[in-house]
């Protein structure tokens, strides 16, 4: 008989889910393209829950051409029109337009600082956060450092970037370790 494994509680026992938890959550991330496809869903994801997006998240990559910044970034109208009617994605004109207003910040903050990976990874000095939390009630929504970053991304004109939706991206790209203490990949993460 072989030792089940113990996962965070909040992937349950969706295959997908599990599936993004096991082998995505939580491991820093460092390419640009995943870095801009994750703010992307993070903010598509508001008011929804993550795992509508990860069913969607074949129809995000072929509606936003693989998450090509520089093509994104010159959308116009009539790829918006495109977007607000692809039922493979959420067709919200809010997040549609903040995609886009996304990219075109996303290319300034290449200017900037070199690309998202150096941007966000500032704030953490290049080094995840590990946290020791042993049920899924104690992990935060939001934390200052979310606040600072979130304050940070709305003045470079980023949109859908509230500090909870910030936190939710640090998470999923691997700036913080959120694993509970007892997951198993909480011990495999720890070390990189």
């Amino acid at each position: 008989m072989t030792a089940m494994r113990i996962r965070c509680a909040w992937c349950g026992a969706d295959p997908l889910y599990q599936a993004y938890h096991d082998k995505e959550w939580g491991v820093p991330l460092h390419d640009e393209t995943a870095l801009f496809e994750f703010l992307v869903l993070e903010g598509a994801q508001a008011g929804l829950s993550w795992l509508t997006i990860l069913k969607k998240r074949a129809g995000y990559r072929r509606a936003f051409h693989g998450f090509d910044v520089e093509r994104v970034a010159r959308y116009g109208e009539a790829d918006t029109a495109r977007l607000l009617a692809d039922p493979g994605i959420v067709r919200n004109r809010l997040k549609v337009a903040a995609a886009i207003i996304n990219a075109r910040a996303t290319l300034k903050v290449r200017e900037e600082f070199g690309g998202l990976d150096a941007y966000f990874w500032r704030f953490v000095d290049g080094r995840p956060i590990r946290n020791t939390w042993k049920d899924l009630s104690e992990i935060p929504a939001r934390t200052a450092l979310s606040d600072a970053i979130s304050k940070d991304l709305q003045k470079r004109g980023f949109k859908f970037v509230g500090s909870t939706i910030v936190y939710a991206h640090m998470q999923a790209t691997g700036m913080v370790n959120d694993h509970t203490v007892d997951c198993f990949r909480y011990r495999e993460l720890a070390g990189k």
